[in-house]
């Protein structure tokens, strides 16, 4: 064929199949940034879809990228069961707490420690969908927990109730004082009469 005559050919599934099929593939969701009290444990939640039903063959791979960005060293692998470390800092401190029924791949780290600091991912591959994003956590131990929009808040609201309720409560003192001058007023007004 000429280039011209197959240029004139009809786009038949069989030509062009892939721009039929959506392109099959692991969605991972994680959170992006995590602070963390050291000495403490803590939850690393990965969750993820795929287009296809959850295979046998499902793999998950936690990795860990120190901040100074040194190699990726592995934290923990699934492949039908949970398998730990032998060796490297996260040994004997990484336990399994996901689900794959609940497409949940969680897992704990315990006793955290400032060397803790860095980047965390988490890939899922659900053959045949074995590509997609790679979730990613950013982990900060801090020796205290920092004052938090949500720690701001609550002192906020609770900082009103408490205003609300000296306001409240002067008003009805300031009233009942006024009341009791008034009776005072009327009494000493009949007295005179």
């Amino acid at each position: 064929l000429t280039p011209r005559q197959q240029l004139s050919l009809p786009l038949t599934p069989a030509v062009f199949p892939a721009a039929l099929w959506p392109a099959a593939a692991v969605e991972v969701y994680t959170s992006k940034e995590v602070d963390a009290v050291n000495g403490t444990n803590l939850r690393l939640k990965c969750t993820f879809s795929s287009s296809s039903p959850i295979s046998q063959h499902l793999s998950v791979t936690w990795n860990f990228q120190p901040e100074d960005l040194s190699s990726h060293e592995p934290v923990f692998y699934y492949l039908k069961e949970p398998y730990k470390l032998s060796a490297g800092r996260f040994k004997e401190r990484v336990t399994w707490d996901g689900n794959i029924e609940r497409n949940d791949v969680s897992i704990v780290i315990w006793n955290l420690q400032p060397t803790d600091n860095g980047t965390f991912t988490c890939q899922v591959k659900n053959p045949p969908d074995v590509d997609g994003t790679i979730g990613e956590v950013r982990l900060r131990v801090v020796q205290k927990v920092h004052f938090s929009e949500i720690h701001f808040l609550a002192v906020a609201i609770g900082s009103a109730c408490v205003l609300m309720i000296i306001v409240v409560t002067v008003v009805i003192i300031c009233r009942h004082h006024q009341k009791k001058e008034q009776e005072k007023r009327i009494k000493v007004a009949d007295t005179e009469l």
